[in-house]
C-alpha cells in the first residue's frame, strides 16, 4: 500500500432484533469508514476504497421464509407453540443455541433441535442407519447460535470476504435504488436489472421459497409470519449520485407469536363504611425506560425481550387491561412519550401530561426519562397542571433559605449533592359528572389533586431522598392550602425507599425519629443537607393504600436479581379519601414462571404495577 495514499475500509453493520407478532421490527443499519495503515486487515462485510464513505441512505426489502420444523424432538412444546414464553432463555434452559445432528449414521442426521435438552432426549430414540455419505469426523451436534448470520446470504453481501478490495460483485443483484436513477459502471448493475435478478433469487427458488413482503424500513410481523424466519436486505446508496455503495443480507430468528394477555389481577376489597362520593381507579407503574433496559443490567433476560418495541405492546396492554381512570407512570422516555405512549393512551381514551428529568439527554435527543400522568377523558377534566423540579428547589434552598453563594465552596457542594434532576408532577382533576349533595354526602367534593414523582435512586443517599420528600410535601402543603383545606390529595410514584426508611416514616407519621439512621449520616457522605430533625415534618394526614387495605405493605414492588423490595407507593389524604380495594402483588412463583426475575417475557418492567379503587369522602359524610 502506498504510504502517501490514504485508504479506507468501509463497513456495513446490520442487525435485527427477534421479530414478534404485532411488534415493530426495525433494522439497526450503520455504515462507517476506518482509515487503514499497513498493519490493518479487512474483515467480512468491508471493502477498501480511497475515500471515506460519502453521505448515504438505506433502502430495505423484507422477505418471509418457508415454513420450518423448529425442533425435531416430538415432545418439545415449541413444535406447536411460538409463544415468547416458550422461546425465552428461561424456557430453553439458558441456551440461546440451536443444534443440528451431523452424524451421518444416525436416524437424526440433519435434524435440528431448539436446545441441548431436546437433542439429548431425542438421541435416546435414535438408531443407526446405513449411509453412503462418508462418516463425519465427529458426531457432536453442530452448534449454531440462533440469530446468527446465515453464510449463504452474507457471502453475497458487498464487502464480504469475496469482495474485499473490489467493487460490487457482478454476480449479485441487490434491491432497487430508493430513487429512480441508474449509474453506469463496470461493477454496478443498472437499476432496471436489479428487481428481476432479485426476484429470481428469492421469488420461488428451487431450494427455498422466500416471498417479498415489504420495502418499508419498519416491518410489523403478522400471523402469517409466525413460525417462519424473515430475511432483510439493506442497501446503502450515495445520496449525491445514487450509486450502490454496499449491501448486506441477514436472516432473523423464527417469528414469535403475540405475547399472551396478562393474567388478571384480582382486587381485595377493604372493610369500609357506607356512603361517600365518586369512585375512581388509580394505578402507579415504573415502566423501565429503554435507556436502562440493558443486557448488562438484566443479563437473565433475552435481549429481544428488553427491546422497547416488544415491551411497549405488553406494557400498554397491561395498563389498559385493568381499566384505570388515573395513571401515574415513571421512567417514561421522552422520545417514547412523543412517538408511542401518548398516542396509544389517547387512542385508549386518556389525556395526559409529561415532565422529563432536568438533565441532558443520554446521547441522542429524547434519551432521558421522566414522569407521565394520564386521566380518562370521560371521567375527569384537567383544571390545573404544574411540575416540580427538585434542582430548582435546591437552588432556592441554597440561595434564599441558607443565604449562600451558589459559587462558593459550601454552596456548590450542597448544590452538587442535591441536584439529581428528579421531578414531580401535580394536577388537579375535576369529575366530568359531578356528584350531587345527598343525605349521606351533604358536601360532595368533585376535585382531586394527584402528585406523581420518581425520587433519586442511589441507595447510599437516603438523606437526598428524605430532602426531596420533605420539599415535595412542603410544596403540596402550599398548593393544597391555597385551594381550600378539603382538596383530596394522592401522591403516587417510585420513591426508591423501603418501608424501613425515613422517607416512609415522614410520609406515614408526619415526622422522623431523631435516632433514625437516615438522619444520622456521617461527614463522609458529604455536606449536611437536612434541617434539624424536629423540623422534618408536615401537616398532611396520609395513609398508604396497600397498608390500609391489605394490612401491610407488599413484600416487593421491584423484583430483580440484585434487589427485591418495596419502592413504590400510593398515598392518600385520609380525611377525604377512602381506599376501597387494592390488587395484591403476584407471588414469587407467578413472577418467576417465565423468567428468573423481572423483566421477563411476561412482565416487561422490573417493577410491578400497583392498582387501587378510591372513593372521595365528602366533608359532610358520616
Amino acid at each position: 500500500m502506498n504510504s502517501k495514499e490514504s485508504m479506507y475500509s468501509w463497513h456495513l453493520s446490520l442487525r435485527v432484533d427477534r421479530p414478534v407478532e404485532g411488534c415493530n421490527v426495525r433494522p439497526h443499519a450503520y455504515m462507517y469508514g476506518k482509515k487503514l495503515d499497513d498493519r490493518d486487515t479487512t474483515s467480512n462485510h468491508s471493502k477498501v476504497c480511497r475515500e471515506p464513505p460519502p453521505n448515504h441512505e438505506f433502502s430495505y426489502r423484507w422477505f418471509r421464509g418457508p415454513s420450518v420444523e423448529p425442533c425435531a424432538y416430538e415432545g418439545c412444546p415449541r413444535r406447536t407453540s411460538f409463544s415468547p414464553h416458550e422461546w425465552s432463555k428461561h424456557a430453553l434452559g439458558g441456551s440461546g443455541c440451536s443444534l443440528q445432528c451431523v452424524s451421518t449414521q444416525s436416524s437424526l442426521y440433519k435434524s435440528t433441535f431448539c436446545n441441548a435438552s431436546c437433542f439429548v432426549k431425542a438421541w435416546k430414540t435414535q438408531y443407526t442407519v446405513q449411509s453412503d455419505v462418508p462418516q463425519a469426523r465427529s458426531s457432536t451436534p453442530n452448534r449454531r447460535r440462533t440469530g446468527s448470520y446465515v453464510d449463504d446470504d452474507d457471502a453475497r453481501s458487498v464487502g464480504s470476504s469475496n469482495s474485499v478490495r473490489s467493487g460490487m460483485s457482478s454476480n449479485y443483484n441487490p434491491p432497487g435504488t430508493p430513487r429512480e436513477i441508474s449509474v453506469d459502471g463496470p461493477n454496478t448493475p443498472r437499476v432496471s436489472d436489479l428487481s428481476q435478478g432479485y426476484s429470481n433469487e428469492y421469488g420461488g427458488g428451487q431450494s427455498e421459497e422466500w416471498v417479498e413482503i415489504s420495502r418499508d424500513q419498519l416491518y410489523v410481523p403478522n400471523g402469517d409470519d409466525v413460525g417462519r424466519k424473515l430475511k432483510l436486505e439493506a442497501a446503502a446508496y450515495s445520496v449525491e449520485s445514487g450509486e450502490l455503495l454496499m449491501h448486506r443480507v441477514v436472516k432473523t430468528d423464527l417469528v414469535l407469536s403475540r405475547t399472551p394477555d396478562p393474567e388478571k389481577r384480582n382486587l381485595v376489597t377493604a372493610k369500609s363504611a357506607a356512603g361517600g362520593g365518586a369512585r375512581f381507579r388509580i394505578v402507579t407503574y415504573n415502566i423501565l425506560a429503554e435507556i436502562y433496559a440493558t443486557q448488562q443490567q438484566y443479563p437473565y433476560a433475552d435481549l429481544w425481550s428488553l427491546s422497547w418495541d416488544f415491551r411497549f405492546q405488553n406494557l400498554i396492554r397491561e395498563i389498559v387491561d385493568v381499566g384505570p381512570d388515573i395513571i401515574c407512570l415513571q421512567e417514561v422516555q421522552a422520545d417514547h412519550y412523543e412517538s408511542h405512549v401518548y398516542n396509544a393512551m389517547h387512542e385508549a381514551g386518556f389525556e395526559g401530561v409529561y415532565k422529563q428529568k432536568t438533565r441532558q439527554a443520554m446521547g441522542m435527543t429524547g434519551k432521558v426519562d421522566g414522569c407521565a400522568l394520564f386521566w380518562r377523558r370521560t371521567k375527569f377534566h384537567l383544571i390545573e397542571s404544574y411540575s416540580i423540579e427538585f434542582n430548582e428547589l435546591a437552588q432556592r434552598q441554597v440561595t434564599t433559605v441558607m443565604g449562600l453563594n451558589p459559587r462558593s465552596e459550601e454552596g456548590a457542594s450542597i448544590l452538587n449533592k442535591l441536584s439529581k434532576d428528579n421531578v414531580a408532577q401535580l394536577v388537579v382533576l375535576e369529575l366530568a359528572q359531578q356528584s350531587m349533595a345527598s343525605r349521606t354526602n351533604r358536601e360532595p367534593i368533585n376535585q382531586v389533586c394527584i402528585a406523581n414523582t420518581h425520587l433519586y435512586s442511589n441507595k447510599d443517599c437516603p438523606d437526598v431522598k428524605l430532602w426531596q420528600t420533605l420539599h415535595l410535601l412542603q410544596e403540596l402543603e402550599t398548593f393544597v392550602m391555597a385551594r381550600g383545606t378539603n382538596l383530596p390529595l394522592m401522591i403516587c410514584g417510585d420513591f426508591n425507599s423501603t418501608p424501613e426508611s425515613a422517607v416512609y416514616d415522614l410520609l406515614s407519621r408526619q415526622a422522623v425519629h431523631p435516632g433514625h439512621p437516615d438522619v444520622n449520616i456521617g461527614d463522609e457522605n458529604g455536606p449536611n443537607i437536612l434541617p434539624d430533625v424536629m423540623s422534618i415534618t408536615h401537616s398532611h394526614m396520609l395513609g398508604s393504600v396497600y397498608s390500609s387495605v391489605l394490612g401491610e405493605e407488599p413484600k416487593f414492588t421491584n423484583y430483580t436479581m440484585q434487589f427485591k423490595g418495596v419502592l413504590d407507593y400510593i398515598w392518600f389524604s385520609t380525611q377525604n379519601l377512602r381506599p376501597l380495594s387494592a390488587a395484591p402483588i403476584p407471588d414469587e412463583s407467578v413472577l418467576t414462571r417465565h423468567g428468573d426475575a423481572l423483566p421477563s417475557t411476561q412482565y416487561s418492567s422490573d417493577h410491578i404495577m400497583q392498582i387501587s379503587d378510591m372513593q372521595i369522602v365528602g366533608g359532610g359524610a358520616r
